[in-house]
């Protein structure tokens, strides 16, 4: 009987609590349905406390009692779902009282007439839900899709793994392959203890390479000598002014002479190579880098001497950054591919010695190092600080060397000075020879602009403006015509000069008559040229800013590409026009590359609207070529010129820069076109050969000018040509070696032409004023012509040509004219000095200067008067 009573009584009344799961019956009500709920006694003795724990289902598994009571009542479910969720609920029996009598009044609130706004509410509220469910499903469907490829893509690369090691494995396993493995077992033990190459034979391998490259630089600035047949030379004579003799005394004249500029070139290039060595901590690697990059450079340098007379300078290095490398490479003319084509192989040979070098040496870092583990030892501290100490150290001496150089008094200067090295940087070329390209190029990697003039200062400055204003109203009292009403043509003539003004070269026919003709009724002269070979962009600069070569620094060559580049806002001629006409005052031709000398970033720093070129934005539109020459004809640049002139609203000033006579000068035209020449028994034949093509370019460029200005004389509107050659190709290289030419080489020819429906048609200056002229005259020479206005600059311009016909630093050839950076010409073209100058031009000089700093180096001072405006 105990036991029967600790027993748990069952009994089904203990279930009478339990939900319902009987199919309640419907009562149709309007738009809903009415179900019965349990009463509230009933409700709490359901509580799952209260349960039998014989019963195991779910539903009784809640941890908190339901607290639901009823009234045996129905509850109203809208026929249209607004509470869809109720009956499970009931039916589960997990619904409070409260919750129940909330949703009841939620219901009875939704029979109320008075508020109908809430439907639309709840039904948002249902589609919301509706494609939130939509949402996860998607993206639970994208989720198993994305899985099932990664499982697909994973089984695939397993798949091909497994045929991959398979593959191998039978691979591996042929007994041929078997023997070959073995082999390299076998092998790998002496090859891991191969030796490491000492430091004395990278000491003996830095030596020679350094040596070498030194001699090969050397040997390309020098030519060989050319002598008349009636020249009696002995042949020792030829032995040391040949190639080979001339390196040969470039290095014994560190016993000869005491000069040791050799030592000096070895020490520039020496630093060079430490810096790679150091920097890159691989002795093989930074080798081949200094053998390939140095040799790369004595090609260059060799073939630009060859053809301008000038060596690689660092402000070269803008035409590669600029794009321009492919364009300059077809500068190399035909008898040079072959020096070309033997470079290249020497260069392969020496990449392909470095790397088997590389490999066969144990030793991989020249200064022991670890980057994994830094810290992890004394010896790993010590490497892994003194490599990167060599690296910043050799770096440090190398700019220090190079930027000082240059620099008279610094450190590097005053030791070259003592192994003998004299600068003469105003002659690039000759420097070359003296001192070696290395020297020179090092020496022009930080190029001071100009020296500060004695005496500047913002009230030396305010008094030049006011002096040289009163000058230009003297001036202006006599002149009726302003500069911005006719329109302005500049046009450098790519490589034009008179070839008949040279000895010994006699022509069938008169290449430029028609030229020479327009020369005769007009405003024209002789230019003296700071070039000769190049430097086209030198006596732009000078003719479009008035600014003359002579007063810069020996260091500063190429102004377009050392000088223009940093400047905020450079005085230019053209800004007169654009300050009156704003940016429809000046635009620019050029038929060939944009960024060639920068022009495209110079222009614009100019003020020019536009660039026309091949690769420009809007290009030149008009590019026919002559026979098989690669550049466009003078008769298509003129063409644009004259489309530019008839689509223009107001004067402008046109910059124009050909390009059909450049070098170098192949077999372009019909053999029945080209020009004879007759020269002497010793010319070269090469040279022969270009001297009649060049001839023939200029035969083509005199009848195109006659027709363009024909065409302009037709147009009614005043123009103004200023035509000028920049400088004399390269091609003379018997006249290069006769000192008594050297001023011929530097002449080429100008004219100021006007239309007819210019009030200066027919002007010719007298040649007192007009026979010699440099590019920087040529603005106040055209205001002169014209009878035009001036500014107070364009005074001092127009003063200083009276006095010093002609400024120009000409680049000797070799003991010819030049006294120093600049040559002087008088009226009757002599040349002359600073030293022998009256006080009137030394005064000047001295204002021209001061002028010239203010613009270039110094505050710019003058930018705050009125020195540039034209009334």
């Amino acid at each position: 009987m105990l036991k029967d009573a600790t027993m748990p009584i069952f009994s089904p009344d203990r279930h009478a609590c339990a939900p319902s799961y009987v199919k309640l019956t419907k009562q149709p009500i309007a738009g809903g349905t009415y179900r019965p709920l349990a009463n509230d006694e009933d409700s709490n003795a359901c509580a799952p406390s209260a349960l039998s724990g014989h019963h195991g289902s779910k539903l009784y598994t809640q941890k908190s009692a339901i607290h639901a009571t009823s009234d045996n009542t129905s509850i109203f479910i809208s026929g249209a779902g607004t509470l869809p969720c109720l009956p499970e609920m009931v039916s589960s029996g997990s619904v409070s009282k409260d919750v129940i009598d909330n949703n009841n009044q939620i219901t009875l609130s939704k029979l109320q007439p008075q508020q109908p706004t809430e439907q639309p509410l709840n039904e948002a509220v249902s589609v919301c839900k509706k494609a939130a469910h939509t949402t996860a499903k998607t993206l639970s469907a994208a989720g198993h899709a994305v899985a099932k490829a990664a499982k697909t893509t994973g089984h695939a690369i397993h798949v091909a793994v497994t045929a991959v090691k398979t593959a191998w494995h039978t691979f591996t396993n042929f007994k041929a392959v078997q023997l070959i493995i073995k082999f390299f077992r076998k092998a790998y033990g002496p090859w891991k203890k191969r030796m490491r190459f000492s430091y004395a034979f990278y000491a003996i391998v830095f030596t020679l390479l350094t040596s070498a490259e030194v001699i090969f630089l050397q040997w390309g600035v020098y030519s060989e000598p050319t002598y008349d047949k009636g020249d009696e030379v002995d042949q020792t004579t030829k032995i040391l002014n040949s190639v080979a003799g001339q390196v040969t005394k470039f290095v014994s004249q560190m016993w000869l002479e005491q000069k040791s500029l050799f030592l000096v070139n070895f020490v520039g290039l020496g630093l060079i190579y430490l810096a790679l060595i150091f920097v890159t901590n691989r002795f093989w690697i930074a080798t081949l880098l200094f053998g390939t990059a140095i040799t790369a450079f004595g090609v260059a340098n060799s073939i630009k001497i060859q053809l301008r007379n000038e060596p690689i300078i660092p402000a070269d290095f803008t035409f590669i950054s600029g794009g321009d490398a492919g364009n300059i490479a077809s500068f190399i003319p035909d008898n040079s591919q072959q020096f070309v084509e033997n470079a290249v192989t020497v260069v392969i040979w020496i990449i392909a010695i470095c790397l088997l070098l590389f490999l066969l040496d144990r030793r991989k870092c020249f200064i022991y190092c670890s980057w994994r583990k830094p810290f992890a030892s004394a010896k790993n501290t010590v490497g892994t600080f003194s490599r990167a100490l060599a690296a910043v150290v050799s770096v440090v001496i190398l700019a220090s060397y190079a930027t000082n150089l240059g620099t008279g008094g610094s450190w590097s200067n005053m030791w070259a000075a003592k192994q003998g090295y004299t600068p003469t940087l105003f002659d690039a070329a000759e420097d070359a020879r003296n001192n070696g390209p290395a020297t020179t190029f090092l020496s022009l990697t930080k190029a001071p602009t100009m020296d500060k003039p004695e005496g500047y200062s913002k009230q030396k400055m305010q008094a030049i403006s006011k002096k040289y204003s009163k000058l230009a109203n003297s001036i202006n009292k006599s002149r009726t015509q302003q500069l911005t009403d006719s329109t302005a043509i500049m046009i450098l003539s790519e490589t034009f000069a008179d070839p008949t003004r040279l000895p010994d070269i006699t022509f069938d026919e008169d290449p430029i008559p028609n030229i020479r003709n327009i020369m005769g009724t007009t405003t024209s002269g002789t230019m003296l040229s700071p070039g000769y070979g190049g430097g086209t962009a030198n006596i732009e600069y000078q003719a479009l800013t008035g600014l003359s070569l002579a007063n810069f620094s020996d260091s500063m060559i190429v102004p377009y590409q050392q000088l223009v580049p940093t400047q905020s806002n450079p005085y230019s001629f053209n800004q007169i026009w654009t300050q009156k006409y704003g940016e429809s005052g000046s635009e620019a031709v050029h038929p060939y590359y944009q960024s060639m000398y920068l022009r495209n970033t110079n222009y614009k720093k100019f003020g020019f609207s536009h660039l026309y070129s091949l690769d420009s934005a809007t290009p030149v539109e008009h590019t026919e070529k002559i026979g098989e020459s690669p550049y466009v004809s003078d008769s298509s640049t003129y063409q644009d010129v004259l489309d530019l002139i008839k689509n223009q609203k107001n004067p402008e000033f046109l910059q124009v820069v050909t390009m059909q006579n450049h070098m170098p000068y192949s077999n372009y035209y019909e053999a029945e076109d080209v020009l004879q020449s007759s020269v002497t028994d010793d010319t070269p034949d090469d040279e022969h050969s270009a001297i009649n093509v060049f001839s023939t370019g200029l035969k083509y460029t005199d009848q195109a000018t006659l027709d363009f200005l024909s065409q302009l004389n037709q147009i009614n509107k005043p123009i103004t040509v200023i035509f000028y050659g920049d400088h004399l190709p390269g091609i003379y290289l018997k006249e290069e070696q006769n000192p008594d030419d050297s001023f011929l080489l530097h002449e080429t020819d100008y004219f100021i032409w006007s239309n007819d429906a210019s009030p200066s048609a027919n002007v010719k200056l007298d040649d007192s004023e007009a026979a010699f002229s440099s590019s920087n005259y040529f603005m106040s020479s055209a205001a002169e012509h014209m009878n035009a206005k001036i500014s107070p600059y364009l005074a001092l311009l127009t003063k200083l040509h009276e006095e010093i016909p002609a400024i120009s630093r000409v680049i000797s050839n070799r003991g010819g004219i030049g006294l120093g950076t600049a040559t002087y010409l008088q009226s009757d073209g002599t040349v002359t000095d600073s030293t022998s100058m009256s006080k009137t031009q030394k005064q000047l000089l001295a204002d021209y200067k001061l002028v010239q700093y203010d613009q270039t180096s110094g505050k710019n001072y003058l930018k705050e008067s009125d020195f540039m405006s034209v009334d």
